[in-house]
């Protein structure tokens, strides 16, 4: 890593003409090296290796910022960064719909001023930019999607894909116009395989409607992300939700995928069974890429067996750090949590301000939630331990559902929590919602460093966490139209995801990266990293027709 900050801090401070400069040495040093190696009888592997390793390095970090091509070997992909992305101007991309609805249809299509506002605005992301699409276009099956591929590609019209709208980070945002691809009419469920514990979907399907669709299987898809969420959506982003602490996160649970690439090709990643080591794992790939390599348009999920009971428990604390202290020591016992979730003392005073949850008020301190499942036996084993360790670790109070009606009133804290947030904030003002994940030991430290960034700066701000994964959100209420607040909040918002790459910790835990944090994939991952990130993009969308955000990584700041 130090090396990789090395190279930042190079190209940051030197022209580009002093960058070939100090390259040229460096090949100048190999050849160099190599030679009086050839002359003497011995290539001097030691020197020869440091001096490889510092071309290749600082090579590859100034091609990945566009500063430079490969001098080495045919590398057309890369070479191609160096020449500006360019997009059809509104008048062609206009000819392209048009084209586009000769072939779907009119009804396919639309220019309606206030449906494209709705695909390109959304009050939960503060990540939206100016510009618009030029329409939106609604497929129902793979191939009409590949015939929109093909059309933009010729036309060079950018696709935004658009699932269900609940996207943080500005996944649909149009910073270069182009076409919106609404997934929202391809909504069946293909196929159900009850027996192999399966299901094929398009991407338009609600994974609520689909649990509820197969519910008497005794079947259900395990991820609890938004009750909006789509499943494409959740696939492109690798969503989780509440229930990661036991089932993981979306990747664990997508067999296999159909995808249209940027050129209209369709692609399928592999075959039905439960485990493959037949190629790539391209289903891998697709999945968490956010729509910038392909467009879902079929997924075949695993599903699990839904448990014989669930219960519910929350437990007070007097801090954040005892809270989590508690947590961890749940999760080291080997107890099987089905869920845990933690809300700050801010968030439960969110909650009784808008009339409780539940049916109920809540006391104004740090909470854990807990979810159970199992067996009625195993449940009750699992409590009994729970309700031992949470005075150990300082809890303040423990209480745990006893009847169906009781388990629905004390989650019900958790699933209304950002509503209430909403709900509660003046009349003008936003909500700037993020994400980071750190090593779980970390958890109470971020936290706390976070809220008193907020507090320091007078903002009103409240966390939720998946505090098994170190997976917390951070919502920051704040003046949209006052450039003092706003810059106030998004330096606040940046404090937190340095702090998190500080701790081996990524900037998004779950709401994937889009336009609001693409800055922050640099000071993460590193040059190089980003470097072979744009060769995949380049292979599979030369054009960077889809999700034109991308477009807009090869001109980012070196730091977030």
């Amino acid at each position: 890593m130090r090396l990789s900050a090395e190279i930042r801090h190079a190209v940051r401070s030197l022209s580009r003409a002093a960058n070939q400069r100090r390259l040229q040495w460096c090949r100048n040093s190999v050849r160099n090296v190599h030679t009086q190696g050839v002359q003497s009888g011995t290539v001097g592997y030691s020197n020869y290796r440091s001096s490889l390793w510092s071309y290749a390095v600082l090579e590859a970090g100034m091609t990945g910022l566009g500063l430079i091509s490969w001098p080495l070997g045919p590398r057309t992909s890369v070479q191609s960064e160096e020449q500006p992305i360019k997009y059809a101007d509104r008048t062609t991309m206009l000819e392209g719909v048009q084209a586009i609805a000769d072939v779907l249809g009119p009804d396919a299509v639309t220019m309606d001023e206030d449906d494209i506002d709705m695909h390109s605005y959304t009050e939960v992301s503060t990540s939206h930019c100016a510009t618009r699409p030029v329409a939106v276009v609604r497929p129902k099956n793979t191939e009409e999607v590949s015939s929109i591929a093909r059309i933009c590609s010729e036309y060079k019209i950018p696709m935004i894909p658009f699932g269900g709208g609940s996207s943080v980070e500005g996944h649909f945002t149009a910073p270069y116009s182009g076409l919106s691809i609404d997934f929202s009419q391809m909504n069946q469920i293909v196929a159900f395989h009850e027996d192999d514990m399966d299901v094929v979907v398009q991407p338009g399907v609600n994974w609520m409607d689909l649990n509820r669709e197969i519910k008497d299987s005794g079947l259900f898809l395990p991820m609890d992300p938004s009750p909006t969420a789509l499943i494409g959506g959740m696939v492109a982003t690798n969503c989780s939700g509440t229930n990661a602490v036991r089932y993981g996160t979306m990747k664990d649970w997508v067999i296999n995928l159909t995808v249209v690439l940027a050129d209209g090709s369709i692609i399928k990643t592999r075959h039905r069974a439960r485990k493959s080591s037949a190629g790539y794992n391209l289903t891998g790939l697709f999945t968490g890429s956010e729509g910038t390599l392909g467009m879902i348009t079929e997924i075949t999920l695993k599903l699990a067996p839904i448990p014989e009971k669930q219960s519910v428990a929350v437990a007070t604390f007097q801090s954040i750090r005892e809270a989590v202290a508690c947590a961890s020591k749940i999760i080291r016992q080997g107890i099987p949590i089905a869920a845990l979730e933690l809300m700050d003392e801010v968030q439960m005073q969110v909650l009784n301000r808008n009339g409780g949850a539940g049916g109920r008020m809540w006391r104004e301190e740090p909470t854990l939630l807990l979810k159970f499942a199992g067996t009625s036996q195993s449940i009750d084993a699992d409590i009994g331990r729970v309700q031992r360790i949470i005075p150990e670790e300082g809890g303040k109070s423990f209480e745990f559902a006893r009847t169906e009606a009781e388990k629905g009133n004390l989650w019900a804290a958790r699933k209304e929590a950002v509503w209430a947030m909403l709900a509660q904030r003046p009349e003008g003002t936003q909500l700037w919602s993020t994400d980071v994940a750190v090593p779980l030991s970390r958890t109470p430290e971020i936290i706390d460093l976070s809220k008193k960034e907020c507090e320091g700066l007078g903002l009103f701000s409240s966390i939720l966490g998946h505090v098994r994964d170190g997976n917390f959100h951070q919502a920051v209420v704040y003046d949209p139209s006052s450039p003092t607040q706003t810059q106030i909040v998004q330096e606040c918002v940046r404090k937190m995801v340095h702090k998190a790459v500080e701790m081996e910790g990524t900037v998004s835990g779950e709401h994937g990266i889009g336009l609001g944090k693409k800055e922050c994939l640099l000071e993460e991952l590193g040059l190089e990293t980003v470097a072979l990130m744009r060769t995949f993009k380049r292979s599979l969308d030369p054009k960077i027709a889809l999700i034109s955000w991308w477009g807009a990584i090869y001109n980012v700041p070196y730091f977030c």
